[in-house]
């Protein structure tokens, strides 16, 4: 074995040590950078901010294994636990009424420092521990149990990934033949049964670092008979559970109460993402209503001018969770239907008033959501509501309909900038409609809500598409 895999304790040891060295020192060259002498004041914030930042680490996993994962995971973890750290440093410190000079824009500061700073040595940490790879260092032997297509999705991810330093020895399956090679550019044999890779781990003591079980659900004594085999010989041992099967969305593993679950479909606004997806709607949501507040007021009086009936129109449409909310929005038409029949509009539908055919195509009537934002139950970013009636209609229709409203309904979203907006006269373009909806749920993040608003801004919302 090599050096480094024999004290991977050490390493992640030396990172805890490295991280809290890159916080004191950041914080020393700011205070020095701005001329002040060095205070007890300022040990007391560093050695508050350590202890913060040694919580939330732990929390987010950044001191577990992370070979094999990518960096984005590892810069995102680690800019949580620095924001949440300064944060609670910000509060603490007015809680016991710290000095008034230790005001927030130093700590705001020094928070975007440690930041670069710690995300630069991780990086070429990652870089290091890349290049000893190259030479053979540092690298994780494994076999894996089950030469199915679970076992060799897997294998074929790690060997897309030479970076990630492991090498797979075999394959052992019950199913396949001996000598069977693997499907994937490799030379990765069926070495023989589960049997025979007990034998093989007996008999070679210290060679494997690692074992997978990759099999389907249904062979579960022959999974039990591989775990207990894993313990007594005290090699490592992973499970992958079979879920290419399942359509997942927004999936991972939780703990309950010892208990591990593994969440199939669930919304990406859980804990800190819910939080950042409130003030996102908050903030943005109020800035653009003041913006709007006057040319809402002029399309308002031009609705009652035109046309008898009122400004707003307001109508009953699916919320997250497939609750019923009220959504509002400019009245573009002479009549107001909301019930089990809501024929979407047509090419020059005899419904549409004069303005309203022009509130449509350019999406001006949808500004009054801006005030459903504010009220919680739209997002500026998500999937677009459509009207009950026909939710109830295309949720038999199209599997996993139903996993747009895992998020709150949104002025614009993934489809809308896709092209995918007005009338859906076939099946098809629902279809494509709601994978847009189900790929923005599956691989949200606060960059794409951003990418999303930006790219609204330059296409703007005028469709051609829209009557």
């Amino acid at each position: 074995m090599q050096q480094l895999k024999k004290h991977q304790s050490l390493f992640i040891l030396a990172q805890r040590l490295a991280d809290i060295g890159i916080l004191y020192i950041s914080i020393r060259f700011f205070v020095w950078w701005l001329g002040e002498p060095w205070v007890p004041k300022y040990l007391t914030i560093i050695l508050l901010t350590i202890l913060f930042f040694t919580f939330f680490a732990s929390e987010n996993g950044l001191y577990d294994s992370w070979r094999g994962s990518e960096f984005y995971g590892e810069l995102k973890n680690t800019i949580k636990a620095l924001f949440l750290s300064f944060l609670a440093l910000l509060v603490f410190t007015r809680f016991i009424r710290f000095p008034e000079d230790v005001l927030t824009v130093f700590v705001i500061k020094w928070f975007i420092l440690a930041t670069v700073s710690l995300v630069i040595w991780r990086f070429i940490t990652r870089l290091g521990l890349r290049i000893l790879r190259k030479f053979g260092l540092n690298h994780k032997r494994m076999i894996i149990l089950g030469a199915g297509d679970l076992g060799q999705n897997i294998a074929r991810i790690i060997l897309k990934r030479p970076e990630i330093g492991i090498d797979i020895l075999n394959f052992y399956d019950d199913q396949i033949p001996v000598g069977t090679v693997a499907k994937h550019d490799s030379n990765i044999k069926v070495a023989g049964t589960l049997d025979d890779a007990i034998d093989f781990i007996r008999a070679n003591q210290g060679m494997v670092d690692e074992i997978i079980i990759a099999l389907p659900f249904r062979a579960e004594d022959r999974i039990k008979f591989c775990l207990q085999a894993a313990f007594e010989n005290s090699v490592p041992v992973s499970f992958v559970p079979d879920l290419f099967v399942f359509d997942l969305v927004q999936s991972r593993v939780r703990d309950f109460s010892g208990i591990p679950l593994i969440s199939l479909a669930d919304s990406p606004f859980k804990g800190v993402g819910g939080l950042i997806k409130k003030v996102e709607d908050l903030v943005l949501g109020s800035l653009i209503l003041a913006l709007i507040a006057i040319p809402m007021l002029l399309i308002a009086l031009a609705i009652k001018l035109t046309s008898k009936g009122p400004v707003l129109f307001k109508q009953k449409r699916y919320g997250v969770g497939g609750k019923d909310v009220v959504v509002w929005k400019f009245r573009t038409m002479k009549v107001l239907e909301d019930g089990a029949h809501v024929p979407q509009a047509t090419k020059n539908d005899p419904r549409v008033t004069k303005i309203g055919r022009f509130l449509r195509r350019t999406s001006l009537d949808e500004l009054p959501q801006f005030i459903n934002v504010l009220q919680g139950t739209m997002s500026i970013v998500g999937p677009r509501p459509h009207a009950v009636v026909h939710n109830e209609t295309y949720r038999k229709l199209i599997p996993g309909y139903m996993l747009r409203h895992l998020v709150r309904p949104g002025i614009t979203g993934w489809a809308q900038i896709n092209g995918l907006r007005g009338e859906t006269e076939t099946l098809e373009k629902m279809k494509k409609r709601v994978e847009h909806d189900v790929y923005y749920v599956r691989n949200w993040s606060l960059w794409l809500d951003i990418k999303i608003i930006l790219i609204t801004m330059v296409k703007g919302f005028v469709s051609e598409q829209s009557y």
